[in-house]
């Protein structure tokens, strides 16, 4: 059965991780990833929960205020980093000019966005640029934009429609130039696209792509279906020695993170955070609990509980990466890959608990994540409270070790002793070939 399902399974899995769209999609999010940390901890620290009681009204909402341009800065206008990094990274995958493919396809995003606000009155402002436009809003768009811009660059680059100066002249001249033709040529594609949209259909491109394709998948990926999905094929994959969270994350990132890029600017204009399904979702509270599969309860379990010799080693070697959500010692060592033994708690456990914690937050128990970004590698505890802004998350982290145990607990036991059974005949054979055999006189 492991035999059939892995010659289906592992070819699929192979070409989504070697795809060069899903490839540049994921270093263009890492691109950002330092920008909106920094974002994100001026977030927390002008939300900490006891600052009221410490601090005078007037002070707290000094401190916010001026704390208030770091997201701005970063988390509010993510889409602009991530359409220059696929413009970049697309570019460099083809042997072209990085920095002049991100600088034409952030102009191209920019092209279609529209540069007019209305008001709460009712009066249009020109000239003005909204902000959600360059966040979660735009952020579909901005991909689409950012692939296509780059596709018609690097075409036409490497047909040579360039600009050749002389040898003698500076490379930074020399690369300016030979860029000219296809980033005029590019740029003029999306003005008449943007003429065409706003003069003929007295629209423009991001309204049509947020009606028509964001919202849509953003509803969907957010749903809890879709999310036990996504996590089971994570585990299946990690099953079978292939890394899951890479390559479900590369298809599922710019929904999970559009949705926390969403969450982050409610929660930062007061309001109450829209989903509970986004990265941090993900990241806090599977990932973050010892690693993909969540197998920090399991050192805890091997080390508090069972007695052979190799499921110690990996235990105590385990320990120290899984408290910061590092699980390969776990996973190669205990070993998952491949162990039919334990597949059944491998799967179930992480399922269980994404089904438990969407409902502890559905019903209020716990508060969403607001959309801050959070390591992946910060522990446990440290994280829930981070992500929520709230000790109801860490709680929350606590009992999802829980039931990790608890599914675990039988199946570890039964390993142990077939491992103590195991080592108990290797050692009576040991013994046995150590038995001094009498020399014979010379």
């Amino acid at each position: 059965m492991f035999d059939k399902f892995s010659k289906f399974l592992i070819p699929i899995a192979g070409k989504l991780n070697n795809n060069r769209y899903l490839g540049v999609l994921r270093d263009a999010f890492m691109l950002a990833f330092p920008l909106t940390i920094f974002g994100s901890i001026m977030v927390v620290l002008a939300n900490l929960p006891f600052l009221d009681n410490v601090m005078s009204e007037s002070l707290l909402a000094g401190i916010q205020e001026s704390l208030g341009p770091a997201p701005n800065a970063t988390m509010n206008i993510a889409s602009v980093f991530v359409v220059f990094g696929i413009g970049y990274y697309l570019a460099r995958s083809y042997g072209v000019e990085a920095v002049f493919g991100g600088a034409v396809a952030l102009t191209s995003f920019l092209l279609l966005t529209p540069f007019v606000v209305s008001t709460e009155s009712g009066e249009v402002v020109s000239n003005v640029l909204a902000v959600d436009r360059l966040g979660a809003k735009g952020m579909f768009l901005g991909m689409i934009v950012a692939f296509l811009s780059g596709e018609i660059y690097r075409f036409i680059t490497q047909k040579k429609i360039v600009i050749k100066m002389p040898a003698g002249v500076p490379p930074a001249v020399s690369k300016s130039f030979a860029a000219l033709i296809p980033a005029v040529v590019t740029l003029t594609v999306f003005l008449i696209l943007n003429i065409v949209v706003t003069q003929v259909f007295n629209t423009n491109l991001h309204d049509v792509i947020f009606n028509t394709v964001q919202a849509p998948l953003v509803g969907l990926g957010g749903g809890l279906t879709a999310t036990l999905i996504a996590v089971f094929f994570i585990q299946i994959l990690w099953f079978f020695g292939l890394h899951g969270q890479i390559i479900i994350n590369s298809v599922m990132d710019p929904i999970w993170n559009t949705l926390s890029l969403e969450n982050l600017q409610v929660y930062t204009a007061g309001g109450e955070v829209p989903h509970i399904i986004n990265k941090q979702f993900i990241e806090v509270y599977l990932v973050g609990a010892g690693g993909t599969g969540m197998t920090l309860a399991v050192l805890v379990a091997i080390l508090l509980f069972m007695r052979s010799k190799q499921m110690k080693q990996v235990g105590k070697l385990g320990i120290g990466p899984g408290i910061f959500n590092v699980n390969e010692p776990v996973i190669f060592g205990l070993p998952i890959v491949m162990n039919p033994l334990i597949l059944l708690p491998w799967i179930i456990a992480p399922m269980i608990v994404t089904v438990v914690s969407y409902i502890a937050m559905a019903i209020g128990l716990v508060p969403p994540p607001t959309g801050v970004t959070i390591p992946w590698t910060v522990p446990i505890f440290i994280s829930g409270f981070l992500a929520t802004n709230s000790i109801a998350g860490s709680l929350l982290q606590l009992f999802n070790v829980l039931i990790v145990f608890a599914i675990w607990f039988p199946f570890l036991k039964f390993i142990d002793r077939m491992n103590i059974k195991q080592e108990r005949e290797a050692e009576q054979k040991n013994a046995a070939a150590d038995i001094k055999v009498p020399k014979e006189k010379i």
